[in-house]
This record gives C-alpha cells, sequence and structure tokens, in this order.
C-alpha cells in the first residue's frame, strides 16, 4: 500500500516540451472536447463524435438504427458493446499518435501543478478526463493505457476512476438525455452542469482521502 501512495513517474522524469507536443495536445483536447460538433463544413471533422459517426439504418423505415427496438438479454447487450468498438479504437489511436508526438509529456508538463493539488494525480491524465467529459467509454480505456504505461499508479487509478464513474459522461449525458428538462430549469442551462462537474471533482477526493487513510 505504502508503494502505491508515492507519486507516480510523470511527477519524477524530465519532460521535454517541443512544438510538435504542444500542437498535438492543442489538437487532442479540441477534438475531445465537443467543441466543434455543430462548427460549420470541414471543422467538424476535428471533433471526436462526429469522426466516430453513427450505423446506418438498416432500412429507410427503421429510425431505431443498427441495434433495433425491442431488443433484451444478453442478445441486445452484445450488440450494445459491438457499437462502443469503434469508439474505443479511435479514442486508442488517437491518443497513440498524440503521445508519439509528445502531447502527454506536454500535458504532464503543464497541467501536473493543477491536477495534483485538485485530484491528486498526474497532468498526463488531462487528456483523457476531457475526453471524459464526451465518452465514458473511450475515457476507460485510456486510463487503461495510463495505468499499463505507467503514467498512473494504482492509487491514482482508483481516484481517477472515481472521478469518471459520477454521472458518465457529463456532457453526452447532460446535453441529451436531460434536454428534455431544459424548458422547465428556472436556473442558467449551465449552471447544473458545472455542479455536476464540480461533484466530480469532490468525490475523487473523498476516494483519495480514503485510499490515502487505509
Amino acid at each position: 500500500m505504502a508503494e502505491e501512495k508515492v507519486t507516480g513517474q510523470a511527477d519524477n522524469e524530465k519532460v521535454e516540451v517541443t512544438v510538435a507536443g504542444v500542437v498535438a495536445l492543442f489538437l487532442g483536447i479540441v477534438v475531445f472536447s465537443g467543441l466543434l460538433k455543430d462548427a460549420p463544413g470541414i471543422w467538424r471533422a476535428l471533433d471526436f463524435t462526429v469522426l466516430t459517426g453513427d450505423f446506418g439504418k438498416i432500412v429507410p423505415e427503421a429510425a431505431a438504427g443498427f441495434r433495433g427496438a425491442g431488443g433484451s438479454s444478453v442478445r441486445d447487450g452484445f450488440v450494445f458493446a459491438f457499437t462502443l468498438g469503434p469508439a474505443v479504437m479511435l479514442a486508442l489511436g488517437l491518443v497513440s499518435v498524440i503521445e508519439h508526438l509528445g502531447g502527454l509529456k506536454v500535458a504532464q508538463a503543464f497541467l501536473t501543478p493543477l491536477l495534483r493539488p485538485l485530484l491528486g494525480i498526474p497532468g498526463a491524465a488531462g487528456l483523457t478526463m476531457i475526453a471524459a467529459l464526451q465518452s465514458s467509454d473511450a475515457a476507460a480505456a485510456m486510463t487503461r493505457d495510463l495505468r499499463d504505461s505507467g503514467l498512473i499508479n494504482q492509487r491514482e487509478t482508483n481516484i481517477f476512476g472515481a472521478w469518471q464513474f459520477v454521472g458518465g459522461p457529463p456532457v453526452t449525458n447532460y446535453f441529451t438525455i436531460a434536454v428534455g428538462m431544459f424548458p422547465y430549469i428556472t436556473v442558467p442551462i449551465i449552471l447544473p452542469l458545472v455542479i455536476h462537474i464540480i461533484v466530480k471533482f469532490i468525490v475523487g477526493n473523498i476516494t483519495r482521502f480514503v485510499w490515502d487513510r487505509a
């Protein structure tokens, strides 16, 4: 237990920041942030969900889409899991390119001073944190990749996992599931989303507190 409480290698090694890394990190943040989802023209091609795309309809009348409607049990679960594959593979591919160009090292250098006091995790997890706002599946795979690469240790993985678990991807869930409640919200629409993200940090720090005293 004591060994896992020390800071990971992301804090201990000297990081070389390059122009290519800065550009790669910036583009990664833009792609995973969802800022260009509704952008005009070709700029939409820089959004993760747009790049992931959609399955087509079996027939024009099949409004339910690739999965159909009325499925149940293991078979429907299998088809749902099958639909997650493209997003996860795309996310891991993008992260591999960003890492190769030095983007994760730039995140490590610039974001660690921010994320260490806020959540107790290194800056290398910053890109995954942004991805988690849109896709919990892609973020889970990216977190596993961080752990396997030694960029976060078991303590940091648990804290970061707790942060991600609260409400799943808040941006996606809020602007899809909760959109039906927008006409009845008496506060600025952005406020519940901000509270949602704040609660994620609260839960992450509760996990941090419990782990450090275990």
